[in-house]
């Protein structure tokens, strides 16, 4: 594998709870076993329920976000349609009493301290444990079986959650994206251009190799 192979990346802004997302990795995977050389995923985080947060960052509910009953069952009729679309095995279709504060806090500490294939099977692992298994990836448990997964020592989980650099750190990049105009995910960015939602395969190779 040459340098810049190494190097080719696509940039993915997305939130562990959204059914979106991972909808729209499923797609990515597609897209990455069609081609000759290799894309890595540049993940961003993105805070989905950060509107719903209370000081201490814990998500009140009682905050009306704007999304009725008419919205989540739109959602869950387009999750319905994608999912039959990729194939894809879920064991729910919509995750709003999860908080997935904790598990960007360790993907992103396990993103800065291990090799790319450790994260991305922690990353892997904490999309299955909610979408496939119907865990609650906010459980401390649960990221620790996310972590032996990927091949880590459970004892990361932890000190990440234990490291409120890390939670500053992972909600200013959310903020930054904010700033920058993402405003809902997964959005998929490379080379200055941009596709949002669960797009089918040949969508991000347009993207990619225009």
């Amino acid at each position: 594998m040459s340098d810049t192979q190494a190097r080719e990346r696509i940039t993915v802004y997305s939130d562990y709870v959204c059914p979106f997302c991972y909808l729209g990795r499923q797609s990515l995977a597609r897209y990455q076993d069609e081609r000759d050389d290799p894309l890595e995923i540049d993940w961003r985080p993105f805070d989905l329920r950060a509107g719903k947060r209370d000081p201490d960052g814990d998500i009140d509910h009682a905050v009306d976000d704007g999304k009725d009953d008419d919205y989540y069952e739109q959602a869950r009729e387009n999750v319905r349609r994608l999912r039959e679309q990729y194939d894809a095995e879920m064991a729910q279709e919509i995750a709003t009493d999860v908080d997935s504060r904790s598990a960007q806090v360790v993907s992103y500490h396990v993103r800065e301290t291990e090799p790319y294939e450790t994260w991305l099977a922690f990353d892997e692992a904490v999309f299955e444990a909610l979408w496939v298994d119907g865990r609650d990836i906010g459980d401390a448990g649960v990221l620790e079986d996310c972590a032996e997964a990927a091949g880590l020592d459970p004892a990361a989980v932890a000190d990440a959650l234990d490291d409120d650099a890390l939670f500053a750190r992972v909600d200013d990049l959310f903020e930054t994206a904010q700033r920058q105009g993402i405003t809902g995910v997964p959005t998929f960015a490379y080379d200055g251009h941009a596709a949002r939602g669960a797009v089918p395969p040949e969508h991000l190779r347009r993207l990619v190799e225009k």
